[in-house]
């Protein structure tokens, strides 16, 4: 016989076996319908899955719904929110030892790290999150090393990881200041030989990204997965996520981005205002450090208001749960946003930072992130204001399914 937490286990496996395809037939109307999308915020308003897809967004007197699709009435509806930045299923539930795989210490830079090799969509933290509206997560290794590892981007649905998958390969990340230095003469000590190091392995992937697509079969190099990896970032293929707090790590940053032109991603940024500017000029997104980040160190100079900053100074900004070496190693990216909320963001602007902000950041925008015809069907339902303290999340549906329930 099961015991209860066994019991609660496995029908939380059997929610996230049961084929998605078999229950996205469904259409959830909501008093206060917020698109994120061209239809904008619509009173009384109803939007329709058919297998797993949107297929109609409007007022509900004027969309007809489908015969057999089960209806669902909540008071408010988003697009399923978007965690951009987070270690979630690499960093577990219970913050210990055997569930804690998203830091490998051996070596400074080891972007061939792939974090769909250590991602566990079972891992309970993912249901936690889920059960908010959180439907999206950008994942993966985290801060703390040169070049911690790859990250992944995935629903937070499914039994494997590839059910889960958005994308295989979101990012390269990488930390520049003193988290990811080294004491007692291990390298890099310094922030100066930490960019040497890896301005050394960039140069290093440029020469075998040339002789790999220039010299002839007989003579190609071996394969390397470490300069296969950052190849694909010189090529533009994947972003680099840069986390830099200090207005001297992003700037260090700025510069090895001028000097081999890839993709950036600016990840923290508790300084990032004081060079609002020069990213504005390059374009470099800012995946916000948590709004109630504990602001001491090189974060000393984090803020409630940080987001609103950055985003008054015209740059496109996202929210994050984060990580922290320490409980809580992530929090919920909808109490960050709330925060935001109260400082300085709009509602509206708020709520675009953990959906179509945050999308448009990972590439991911034709398919999540508003609630529009043709993207995927996934809706988080409140009882109320999703930034009130006191409102509750009342339903969770990824993919056309309800995949929660709890109110919580």
């Amino acid at each position: 016989m099961l015991t209860r937490p066994r019991r609660l286990l496995s029908a939380l496996t059997l929610l996230a076996c049961l084929p998605l395809a078999a229950q996205a037939q469904i259409a959830v109307k909501a008093a206060r319908l917020h698109t994120m999308g061209p239809a904008g915020t619509i009173d009384s308003g109803v939007v329709v899955i058919t297998d797993g897809k949107i297929v109609a967004v409007g007022k509900a007197a004027d969309v007809a719904i489908p015969a057999g699709h089960r209806v669902l009435e909540v008071p408010v509806a988003t697009p399923g929110l978007i965690d951009a930045h987070s270690t979630v299923g690499l960093s577990g539930l219970y913050n210990t030892r055997h569930d804690s795989d998203q830091l490998e210490r051996s070596a400074p830079i080891q972007p061939e790290l792939r974090a769909v090799d250590a991602y566990n969509p079972n891992d309970r933290l993912v249901a936690f999150v889920r059960s908010f509206g959180i439907t999206t997560v950008h994942t993966g290794h985290a801060p703390g090393e040169a070049v911690s590892g790859q990250t992944i981007i995935v629903k937070t649905v499914g039994a494997t990881v590839e059910q889960a998958l958005v994308s295989p390969l979101g990012a390269v990340a990488c930390t520049f200041g003193p988290s990811a230095q080294k004491d007692g003469g291990k390298s890099p000590g310094t922030r100066a030989k930490l960019i040497a190091m890896l301005r050394a392995e960039l140069i290093k992937a440029q020469e075998y990204d040339q002789k790999v697509n220039t010299a002839p079969a007989d003579k190609k190099p071996e394969r390397n997965l470490r300069l296969e990896t950052l190849a694909r970032v010189i090529r533009g293929e994947v972003p680099m996520l840069i986390t830099a707090q200090r207005a001297q790590d992003i700037d260090a940053a700025l510069r090895l981005q001028d000097e081999f032109k890839f993709n950036m991603i600016l990840d923290g940024g508790a300084e990032a205002a004081m060079l609002a500017d020069r990213l504005k000029k390059v374009n470099v997104p800012v995946i916000v450090h948590p709004s109630m980040m504990r602001a001491v160190g090189e974060t000393e100079n984090a803020s409630f208001t940080t987001a609103a900053a950055l985003r008054r100074a015209g740059l496109r900004v996202a929210l994050q749960s984060g990580y922290e070496s320490y409980v809580p190693k992530t929090r919920i990216v909808l109490f960050e946003a709330a925060i935001a909320a109260a400082n300085g963001l709009t509602f509206e602007q708020a709520l675009a930072t953990v959906t179509i902000d945050a999308a448009r950041i990972l590439q991911i925008d034709d398919r999540v992130g508003s609630l529009e015809p043709g993207k995927d069907g996934d809706i988080a339902c409140y009882d109320g204001d999703p930034f009130e303290y006191t409102t509750h999340c009342v339903g969770t549906v990824i993919n056309g399914a309800v995949v929660s329930e709890t109110r919580r």
